[in-house]
């Protein structure tokens, strides 16, 4: 599956490492360093990088209690690059978009949600810069799937307006996996426009990443991005000699 990756043109992989209280009692254990599982990593095709692999810890949280872990200062937890929660009910929904220092918040795709998206908490985690994720696997793979993972997906969106939304795959099998373009026109159907659809599988991916490494490091992460520069600016910084002649 990760040759796949790396031939459709993903640059970063995060290992997903799922815990679900509801099925057994589970700990937390040490992430397996990706240094001992590919000793050599391929590079990305078109580039001269090689794949970045990360760690992920998702939570399956359906009792309040089950978010007192997150809360704990476990030092396993540290370890991992990306913390994901899956809350199953509004009230733990809540919880993770006010409360829990997490870096995403896993949505419901594969049945309908028992309760509708409201404002206020998504809005607070937008401003804490939580993202949103959403798993297009299930809407491949079956059509009944498929239509809650689109209604859900669209309830959703008329709460954030397509701000903070991740698209990713959680794909076990290497026919599950669609490349960054498909994967952003699968964006479409879920009610994000053009840009939104395409910072979905790029920057707040990204965004994602430095929201993990600001959490595990609990002072900050400063990165620059070059902007670009207006025609105005460009005509400015030409000299009033040359202006004229061109004018002329």
């Amino acid at each position: 599956i990760f040759t796949v990756c790396f031939s459709v043109g993903y640059s970063v992989v995060a290992l997903n490492h799922v815990i679900d209280f509801k099925e057994k009692k589970q700990e937390i254990i040490k992430p397996v360093s990706p240094s001992e599982l590919f000793p050599s990593l391929p590079i990305v095709q078109g580039t001269s990088k090689r794949i970045k692999v990360l760690t992920r810890l998702t939570l399956v949280v359906s009792d309040p209690s089950h978010c007192n872990l997150l809360r704990s200062t476990s030092a396993n937890i540290r370890l991992f690059d990306i913390i994901a929660v899956f809350p199953k009910t509004e009230k733990l929904f809540h919880i993770a978009c006010t409360t829990l220092d997490v870096d995403l918040v896993c949505i419901n795709v594969t049945e309908k949600l028992p309760f509708y998206f409201r404002r206020p908490p998504v809005n607070m985690a937008i401003d804490r810069g939580i993202y949103f994720e959403l798993l297009y696997t299930p809407a491949i793979k079956d059509s009944t799937m498929r239509r809650y993972t689109i209604s859900n997906a669209i309830s959703l969106m008329q709460i954030c307006k397509g701000k903070n939304i991740v698209i990713s795959s959680a794909a076990e099998r290497p026919l599950e996996l669609r490349g960054p373009y498909d994967v952003a026109n699968l964006g479409l159907l879920f009610g994000l426009s053009e840009g939104e659809a395409k910072a979905a599988v790029s920057t707040n991916c990204r965004a994602t990443m430095l929201h993990g490494e600001t959490r595990k490091s609990a002072c900050g992460v400063v990165y620059t991005v070059k902007k670009p520069r207006k025609v105005e600016e460009e005509e400015t910084a030409v000299p009033a000699c040359k202006k004229a002649k061109t004018q002329a």
